[in-house]
């Protein structure tokens, strides 16, 4: 116990004056996550819709397909993504391996099946009829996802939640595909096993453990405030 008081008084000092290194970490973190889970929703969610409202051959499969892909191993997908940027693989004319741009790609892909397996769900969870009644008044497809999306807002803001906390707390992918550069593509999470493994600094492993922490808290309460409010208001509005 005294040595854990030893380290956070080590790390406090560190965050309360906003440390250039952890402020750069925490920003750089940020930013992957926020544009991966933009890049996973403007993807996924037509997916998403497609399985929650369509009706093919092979649908179920797909559904199975994007479940599993939920555990899919981030190092397993930093792998792949290397290997499609590297020089000789199919993507390497674009130059991006070991670089931001590499760890966006990474990130996208492992927040993608959240929002792929979880819009259908929450779409599954609306109340029976609402969508066979839109149908037989005549909405179209369009129509129909809008109002998918709208009555399903507190599944799909799980949806956001779990996307974000998994590329804000991601480690394998980014530093394979990005190469864990410091003041580049070093993230809150990369940077902890960095700081912990190698240079055994351990204020400053505390200090971004504690940010992190801190974020995803942060996140997930802004999140849950929101998913809350949004029910809240849905059950004003059937009440009335």
């Amino acid at each position: 116990m005294h040595y854990l008081w030893e380290q956070m008084r080590g790390a406090i000092p560190l965050i309360a004056h906003g440390d250039p290194y952890i402020v750069g970490l925490l920003w750089v973190t940020i930013r992957v996550a926020v544009v991966s889970t933009a890049a996973a929703l403007l993807i996924g969610l037509p997916l998403g819709l497609a399985l929650g409202l369509g009706r093919f051959r092979g649908r179920r499969a797909l559904q199975i397909l994007a479940n599993a892909s939920l555990a899919l191993p981030p190092v397993v997908v930093g792998i792949a993504v290397l290997l499609l940027l590297l020089p000789h693989g199919a993507l390497g004319s674009l130059q991006i391996e070991f670089s931001l741009n590499a760890v966006y790609i990474a990130q996208t892909i492992l927040a993608l099946p959240y929002v792929v397996a979880l819009t259908p769900a929450a779409i599954q969870g609306l109340p029976p009829g609402l969508l066979v009644q839109a149908r037989a008044l005549g909405a179209g497809r369009l129509q129909l996802s809008g109002l998918a999306l709208r009555e399903a807002k507190i599944g799909m803001i799980a949806a956001v939640i779990a996307a974000l906390g998994a590329t804000i707390s991601e480690v394998g992918a980014v530093v394979i595909v990005g190469g864990n550069f410091q003041g580049h593509d070093e993230t809150l999470a990369s940077a902890l096993l960095e700081q912990f493994n190698y240079t055994a600094h351990e204020p400053y492993a505390t200090a971004i453990a504690l940010v992190l922490l801190a974020l995803i808290l942060v996140l997930a309460g802004l999140l849950t405030v929101l998913q809350q409010r949004t029910q809240g208001i849905q059950l004003r509005f059937r009440a009335a």
